[in-house]
């Protein structure tokens, strides 16, 4: 399948340690995604951030390493991303998951 046009881009930010069933709750997000057949589908560490506690969690020397920031980007047709809305509201019982409206405009994979 080829992705180009209107799509719809969902992004979740969880802490890296959240887990789901004693596994990272970010593989699960992921396995779940390639499931369903969506798009595309990454996840990426943060080195910085701070949520609804306000508390800053930071990868610097010196600081606590720990609930670091993991956002996981899946991108695909609109009706495809909502459909795939119920797994998110099941498996992310802390963070947010937010969804916008994207133009892709090159969609490339090898065969």
């Amino acid at each position: 399948m080829k992705l180009t046009g209107t799509a719809l881009r969902l992004t979740i930010i969880i802490n890296e340690d959240d887990h789901w069933h004693h596994k990272p709750l970010y593989t699960e997000i992921v396995h779940r995604a390639h499931a369903a057949g969506l798009a595309g589908c990454s996840v990426f560490h943060g080195i910085e951030g701070y949520g609804a506690s306000s508390r800053i969690h930071t990868t610097r020397i010196l600081s606590l390493t720990e609930h670091l920031p993991a956002l996981i980007m899946i991108i695909d047709r609109p009706e495809k991303i909502e459909a795939f809305l119920p797994q998110v509201e099941e498996l992310v019982t802390r963070g947010v998951a937010i969804v916008d409206e994207v133009r892709a405009v090159h969609h490339r994979y090898d065969e």
